[in-house]
Protein backbone atom coordinates (compact mmCIF):
# COMPACT_ATOMS: atom_id res chain seq x y z
CA UNK A 1 0.00 0.00 0.00
CA UNK A 2 1.05 3.58 -1.13
CA UNK A 3 0.79 6.25 1.37
CA UNK A 4 1.34 9.66 0.17
CA UNK A 5 1.01 13.21 2.02
CA UNK A 6 -1.55 15.72 0.70
CA UNK A 7 1.64 18.21 -0.32
CA UNK A 8 2.87 15.28 -2.23
CA UNK A 9 -0.19 15.39 -4.19
CA UNK A 10 0.05 19.40 -4.59
CA UNK A 11 3.67 19.74 -5.03
CA UNK A 12 5.04 16.84 -7.39
CA UNK A 13 1.38 15.73 -9.71
CA UNK A 14 3.24 14.65 -12.20
CA UNK A 15 5.53 12.01 -9.77
CA UNK A 16 2.25 10.90 -8.21
CA UNK A 17 0.66 10.59 -11.62
CA UNK A 18 3.66 8.49 -12.87
CA UNK A 19 3.56 6.50 -9.78
CA UNK A 20 0.43 5.44 -10.15
CA UNK A 21 0.57 4.31 -13.97
CA UNK A 22 3.39 2.63 -13.38
CA UNK A 23 2.23 0.50 -10.20
CA UNK A 24 -1.56 0.19 -11.54
CA UNK A 25 -2.34 0.46 -7.45
CA UNK A 26 -4.23 2.86 -5.38
CA UNK A 27 -2.04 5.49 -3.94
CA UNK A 28 -3.63 6.86 -0.56
CA UNK A 29 -3.31 10.62 0.21
CA UNK A 30 -3.40 12.00 3.94
CA UNK A 31 -4.10 14.92 5.49
CA UNK A 32 -2.94 16.20 7.91
CA UNK A 33 -1.60 12.86 9.12
CA UNK A 34 -5.36 11.29 8.14
CA UNK A 35 -6.50 9.50 5.09
CA UNK A 36 -8.15 11.40 2.47
CA UNK A 37 -8.34 10.50 -0.77
CA UNK A 38 -7.40 7.53 -2.86
CA UNK A 39 -5.52 8.57 -6.57
CA UNK A 40 -5.44 6.24 -8.98
CA UNK A 41 -4.78 5.22 -12.70
CA UNK A 42 -7.85 5.55 -15.22
CA UNK A 43 -6.75 2.54 -16.35
CA UNK A 44 -6.38 0.77 -12.69
CA UNK A 45 -9.86 2.14 -11.98
CA UNK A 46 -11.43 0.75 -15.16
CA UNK A 47 -10.30 -2.47 -14.22
CA UNK A 48 -11.48 -2.46 -10.80
CA UNK A 49 -15.20 -1.26 -12.47
CA UNK A 50 -14.80 -4.53 -14.51
CA UNK A 51 -14.17 -6.81 -12.16
CA UNK A 52 -16.61 -5.15 -9.62
CA UNK A 53 -19.08 -5.44 -12.16
CA UNK A 54 -18.24 -9.38 -13.12
CA UNK A 55 -18.14 -10.17 -9.36
CA UNK A 56 -21.82 -9.00 -9.41
CA UNK A 57 -22.84 -10.84 -11.59
CA UNK A 58 -21.59 -13.46 -10.38
CA UNK A 59 -22.95 -13.13 -6.95
CA UNK A 60 -26.56 -12.28 -8.60
CA UNK A 61 -25.86 -15.81 -10.56
CA UNK A 62 -25.30 -17.53 -7.57
CA UNK A 63 -28.01 -15.90 -5.64
CA UNK A 64 -30.65 -17.59 -8.02
CA UNK A 65 -29.01 -20.77 -7.93
CA UNK A 66 -29.36 -21.21 -4.41
CA UNK A 67 -33.07 -19.90 -4.97
CA UNK A 68 -33.29 -23.09 -6.86
CA UNK A 69 -33.85 -20.99 -10.03
CA UNK A 70 -33.36 -23.21 -13.08
CA UNK A 71 -30.23 -23.07 -14.77
CA UNK A 72 -27.73 -24.62 -17.60
CA UNK A 73 -25.41 -27.29 -17.62
CA UNK A 74 -22.12 -26.55 -18.92
CA UNK A 75 -22.73 -28.76 -21.85
CA UNK A 76 -25.64 -26.71 -22.32
CA UNK A 77 -23.96 -23.73 -22.60
CA UNK A 78 -21.02 -24.73 -24.50
CA UNK A 79 -23.70 -25.47 -27.13
CA UNK A 80 -25.66 -22.78 -26.91
CA UNK A 81 -22.11 -20.68 -27.47
CA UNK A 82 -21.18 -22.82 -30.46
CA UNK A 83 -24.62 -22.32 -31.89
CA UNK A 84 -24.31 -18.60 -31.50
CA UNK A 85 -20.59 -18.40 -33.23
CA UNK A 86 -21.65 -20.19 -35.73
CA UNK A 87 -24.70 -17.41 -36.72
CA UNK A 88 -22.56 -14.62 -36.31
CA UNK A 89 -20.25 -16.41 -38.70
CA UNK A 90 -22.47 -17.59 -40.98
Amino acid sequence: MMIRPSAALRNDYAAISELAKTTQEPIYITKNGEGDLVVMSIEAFEKHEQMMKMRERVMRAEAQRIAGEPTLSTEEVRKMLRDRIHEVHD
